[in-house]
């Protein structure tokens, strides 16, 4: 059964050659807003990696990586999840500075993703990642960074409403920070997705920290792999979309782990097999540089922005009959 749901009298503000004049403002202008906040340069990045060099993102390790054979290479290919890890190894090779960062667009397949308004089995996001010191893998560095980059948000849902005036997404500048388990105290009775809602309807934007590791009650607010985000570093960036009346994941972010937080979280997770992966011991034997990093998604942030209520709108994907059908008699053009 599809998943998808089309509020009642929803009518996009954008038709589509509009929309897909103002998916292309809104990348120009925004990552031109990130790039200058955060000091990143435009990399190249890969949409395959070798799965023998431990760089591809194994989000919750459930999820099959798309891959296949390369039989001139006389190797296998695997079709990146994120780009977590390779653009760790990425400063490192390009010599990157302290202080200094990069970004690229990224994109990948996650075959086994559940469709629904918000997901694609086609990941579209600005991946970047920055170098940094000891000094900054603190709390208030990361909030400092979680701020600039939702005050480029802002800027840009600010200067598109200028190209678009029918555009009516207005959001809140001012991000209420609150860990996992702040959030389980406070919302001891709702799911995790729950209390991401109640949380966000209230504060509009939001930054959850402490993502990864387990809680009081005995779960996961949600999975993180453990060898890139340290997970008492870390979080999402959150949104409330009035057009959907949900909170909507526009990031997922964090400081990365050094040698002892990537020691710690493998061992909690049960993955030391990962200890001999060329990525795992260049961490552990602190020979890559201490990261802050993190991914935009691209569609979704084109969905909040345009006001849109499926993530179709903004992207070119495959759909279920189902979705399709539900679309098309609401009127909702997917692209």
């Amino acid at each position: 059964m599809s998943k998808t749901y089309i509020p009642e009298n929803y009518r996009a503000e954008l038709d589509l050659y509009d929309t897909q004049t103002a998916i292309g403002s809104i990348k120009e202008i925004f990552i031109s807003h990130l790039s200058r906040a955060l000091h990143l340069r435009r990399v190249t990045a890969p949409l395959f990696v070798d799965p023998k060099m431990g760089l591809n993102d194994d989000l919750n390790g459930v999820e099959r990586p798309v891959s296949f054979d390369i039989p001139s290479a006389g190797k296998d290919g695997q079709v990146v999840h994120s780009l977590a890890k390779w653009k760790r190894m990425a400063l490192h090779q390009y010599g990157f500075r302290v202080g200094k960062g990069l970004y690229t667009d990224m994109n990948a397949i996650r075959r086994d993703e559940e469709l629904d308004n918000l997901h694609s089995i086609y990941v579209d996001q600005w991946d970047w990642e920055k170098v940094i010191t000891a000094d900054c893998r603190t709390v208030e560095y990361l909030k400092t960074t979680v701020q600039s980059i939702v005050n480029a948000i802002v800027a840009t849902s600010h200067d598109l409403r200028v190209r678009f005036p029918q555009i009516k997404t207005v959001l809140t500048p001012d991000v209420t920070f609150i860990t996992s388990q702040e959030l389980e105290d406070l919302y001891p009775n709702l799911t995790a997705k729950e209390r991401e809602h109640a949380f966000t309807k209230e504060h509009k934007t939001v930054f959850i920290m402490q993502i990864g590791d387990v809680l009081k009650s005995g779960k996961k607010h949600d999975g993180r792999a453990p060898d890139y985000d340290d997970w008492t570093l870390n979080g999402d960036i959150l949104f409330w979309h009035e057009p959907l009346n949900c909170a909507v994941e526009i990031s997922s972010m964090g400081i990365r782990v050094d040698a002892k937080a990537m020691d710690e979280q493998l061992r909690k997770a049960g993955c030391d097999d990962r200890r001999t992966l060329p990525f795992h011991q260049m961490v552990l034997e602190d020979r890559l540089p201490l990261t802050i990093g993190g991914g935009i998604g691209q569609s979704r942030l084109c969905m909040l922005l345009l006001g849109k209520v499926h993530v179709g709108e903004v992207q070119v994907s495959l759909w279920d009959e189902e979705t399709l059908k539900i679309c098309r008699e609401q009127g909702v053009e997917l692209l």
